[in-house]
């Protein structure tokens, strides 16, 4: 075990815990599943991280090799952060983690940082994994780097990189997609308040929440008092 905070227990709790439980250690995992990053990257988007615990952090988890650096293709000389094989094999328990964090997450209160192409993750948490409809939309996230398709069918839901056409093309900022999604927002009201952009066959609004779980109920204790 490479060197850090050690529990003295056989266990792959323990160890799992002895990697993730550090600060900061699995909010830039998040970040390298959202895509391949550099130190800048990382630092402007894990807001109040210092440089010395970054640095600290990601020279960890490469000796892990959980996490590796690559070079972005010519003519860029970037050097970047990237997950490894191992490093990706953390996905399903990321995922469960989002989909449990959703029980206690409020709304935004001043000050707190969003990055768009965080919302992919949670698409990607959420997708229903039985029947959906079998529309698609190309969906672009105010401020994210790159549009995704969402596409219902047999199957389930899935989240791909846009490039095949679409029922309908959305294009929104992050909380509005999040309403629609999970049901909380009318795709009719969000247009003509101006909430949405859409194009295509906008019937298929309608379906958009279909295609996602909804979120779980907040433990009781947790929910705001009358």
């Amino acid at each position: 075990m490479e060197s850090g905070f050690r529990y003295a227990q056989f266990c792959p709790l323990a160890r799992a815990s002895e990697i993730l439980g550090e600060r900061w250690t699995l909010l830039i995992l998040r970040e390298l599943f959202v895509g391949p990053q550099r130190f800048s990257d990382l630092r402007r988007r894990l807001i109040g991280v210092s440089p010395s615990v970054l640095t600290a952090r990601l020279e960890r988890l490469e000796a892990l090799e959980l996490i590796e650096r690559r070079s972005w293709s010519p003519p860029s000389a970037a050097r970047v952060y990237a997950l490894s094989a191992s490093g990706r094999a953390l996905e399903p328990a990321l995922l469960e983690l989002i989909r449990w964090g959703m029980r206690f997450l409020e709304a935004p209160e001043p000050g707190d940082h969003l990055e768009p192409d965080w919302l992919v993750l949670g698409l990607r948490a959420f997708a229903r994994p039985g029947p959906t409809p079998p529309r698609s939309f190309e969906v672009r996230v105010h401020g994210a780097q790159r549009p995704l398709r969402i596409a219902g069918g047999p199957e389930g839901t899935r989240i791909e990189p846009a490039g095949e056409p679409a029922d309908v093309r959305l294009a929104a900022a992050p909380l509005v997609l999040m309403g629609l999604l999970f049901g909380q927002l009318d795709g009719a009201t969000a247009l003509r308040e101006g909430q949405l952009e859409a194009k295509g066959d906008l019937d298929a609004l309608s379906d958009l929440s279909r295609m996602f779980a909804q979120p779980p109920e907040r433990p009781r204790h947790a929910q705001p008092q009358p």
